[in-house]
């Protein structure tokens, strides 16, 4: 497993633009493809978005496609969420997370992964 450690959240108005970074600690990041997960109050954790090992291949949420943009930098152990045009409801609190168990469209799914960090609020105000 890798740890992971989640940076970037905070308060921002409708239609503005935050940027979440992920950092994993460990040798192996390569060998790990990486999800960005969401769990707002009341509601259960859902998948927001996930880039493959290489960053070949990125996954979207459909409610988040065209805003969202993942990225990871395999030299630094970092992972991003570049959030755009955000609205009320992307309020929550977002996991970055970690598998080496799981390629192509599993990556959407939560079980997969094994690894997770402690969170970040992100709270959009109309």
């Amino acid at each position: 497993q890798v740890q992971l450690v989640e940076s970037g959240g905070g308060l921002v108005q409708a239609g503005g633009s935050v940027r979440l970074s992920c950092a994993a600690s460990g040798r192996t990041f390569i060998t790990y493809a990486m999800g960005w997960f969401r769990q707002a109050p009341g509601k259960e954790r859902e998948f927001v978005a996930a880039i493959s090992r290489s960053s070949g291949v990125t996954y979207y949420a459909a409610s988040v496609k065209g805003r969202f943009t993942s990225s990871r930098d395999n030299a630094k152990n970092m992972v991003y969420l570049q959030m755009n045009s955000l609205k009320t409801e992307d309020t929550a609190v977002y996991y970055c997370a970690a598998t080496n168990k799981a390629w192509g469209s599993a990556l959407t799914t939560i079980i997969p992964y094994d690894s997770w960090g402690q969170g970040t609020q992100v709270t959009v105000s109309s």
